[in-house]
């Protein structure tokens, strides 16, 4: 007797499994919380979805294992793309899917105006802290400290707070959610598509690269989950305690979830201006 398929594996390109993906990556626990808020959602199909995405591990999620329409675009230049699928077809959802390295670096000119036009598009950020794809070089978020093959003796740098970041801008929707909190991440993506359905919408996902953090650090898929556990708590208990007091505490939660206008609705309404100027 054969196993039932399971009702997420719709969304999924069969031909291309298994995965290129190295054994206990993360990126698949990401993908089941996006299928999984697609079935609660009741999407049959993903028709009136695109995905785009830059390069990097995180970027081949949609590229090729997504059943729908993708654009693999050059480094960085993932949200640029998006933004021009969506002036040319605003019906559609346009989502992003790309790693640390992708959008908070060379992209990070890309994400800042992105945020600050409150552009109409979803976008996922893995944050992995490195470089995967290349063999973990140092990338913008990687802690301060942490060992790297372009930082043998530890990061001298501070990282960025991509999320904390974004919150200051005109984004209507930024969030972080360890890849341990599968239901509060299922949750963002279903409220990204139902609740708050403009503007521009941005989910960092924690994910340390199991290749070339992990299991530098000697550790298991599962002991990396059971840590961040511990490590992963609200935005408001972080922020009540003293620096001293934070340790390797990451805040997770959402930072802002608003429903203004997004780049969309402002530009035809200046179009309107401008015709009957």
């Amino acid at each position: 007797m054969s196993m039932p398929i399971h009702p997420s594996r719709r969304y999924l390109r069969e031909e291309t499994l298994p995965t290129a993906f190295c054994p206990g990556c993360y990126n698949g626990i990401v993908m089941n919380a996006l299928f999984q808020a697609f079935k609660e959602m009741g999407v049959e199909d993903l028709r009136d979805y695109v995905f785009v995405s830059g390069i990097g591990c995180s970027s081949w999620i949609p590229s090729p294992y997504i059943k729908a329409d993708s654009i693999h675009t050059l480094h960085g230049r993932a949200i640029p793309v998006a933004t021009g699928v969506k002036l040319s077809r605003p019906e559609l959802n346009v989502v992003v899917i790309a790693g640390d390295g992708d959008l908070a670096s060379i992209g990070g000119n890309h994400l800042l105006h992105a945020a600050r036009r409150n552009m109409d598009l979803v976008v996922v950020m893995i944050n992995n802290l490195v470089y995967g794809m290349t063999r973990g070089q140092l990338a913008p978020t990687t802690p301060r400290g942490m060992k790297t093959i372009t930082t043998p003796y530890g990061n001298p740098e501070n990282p960025f707070d991509v999320a904390r970041l974004l919150g200051y801008t005109e984004a209507n929707y930024v969030a972080r959610w360890c890849v341990c909190n599968y239901i509060q991440l299922k949750n963002s993506f279903k409220e990204v598509f139902t609740r708050i359905k403009r503007g521009f919408r941005f989910i960092e996902v924690y994910a340390p690269c199991i290749t070339y953090v992990v299991r530098r650090e000697k550790k298991s898929p599962g002991e990396k989950l059971k840590e961040l556990m511990r490590r992963c708590i609200p935005l408001k208990k972080y922020y009540s305690l003293l620096d001293n007091e934070r340790g390797d505490k990451i805040p997770i939660g959402v930072y802002k979830a608003e429903d203004k206008p997004g780049f969309l609705e402002n530009y035809r309404a200046y179009i309107r201006k401008a015709m009957e100027g």
